[in-house]
């Protein structure tokens, strides 16, 4: 099966357009994860090349936690060369396991074993239960609530999240 007719894929295709990430079906030659690259604003697929669709949505995570002037420069020479920060790749990560949670696929969908340096079970594990790594860089970004403060502005507490895209 084609992936681009995959289910899942569809899922967050769909999900991605309604939020403002596009998916731009393009041949791609030798990129760091195959047949995914960034663009400004989107992200470039090449069906024919990728290998884990999940991967899409920890891409798209990279997007969604840049502010609006940076995400306009993405891929091109006038990014800051330190883009992503370490602290941006931790906010993708728990962005796209907040994702999966919205769109109610499992968490290898994304933390598949060959991802995350071997680190995927830990994630998975981390995150199923409730210890959110990184979630005060989302809160701080605004997109998402802790337990306290959920409480406290009557939210849902995250793996809600207050809204996908950083002003």
């Amino acid at each position: 099966m084609n992936l681009k007719e995959n289910e899942e894929v569809k899922k967050v295709a769909f999900f991605l357009k309604e939020i403002g990430i596009d998916i731009i079906e393009k041949e791609l030659g030798e990129t760091f994860l195959p047949g995914l690259d960034l663009g400004p604003d989107c992200i470039y697929v090449d069906y024919n090349k990728l290998l884990y669709p999940g991967d899409i949505l920890h891409e798209a995570g990279h997007l969604a936690v840049t502010v609006p002037a940076e995400r306009k420069l993405v891929s091109t020479t006038e990014i800051s060369k330190d883009w992503p920060t370490q602290g941006d790749e931790i906010a993708a990560i728990l962005w796209s396991y907040a994702a999966l949670h919205h769109l109610q696929l499992s968490p290898a969908f994304v933390f598949h074993p060959h991802g995350y340096k071997g680190n995927s079970e830990w994630f998975i594990s981390n995150f199923t239960s409730g210890n959110y790594m990184g979630l005060p860089l989302l809160e701080w970004m605004g997109l998402s609530l802790g337990k306290e403060k959920a409480e406290k502005k009557q939210k849902m507490p995250f793996p809600a999240m207050q809204k996908w895209i950083r002003d």
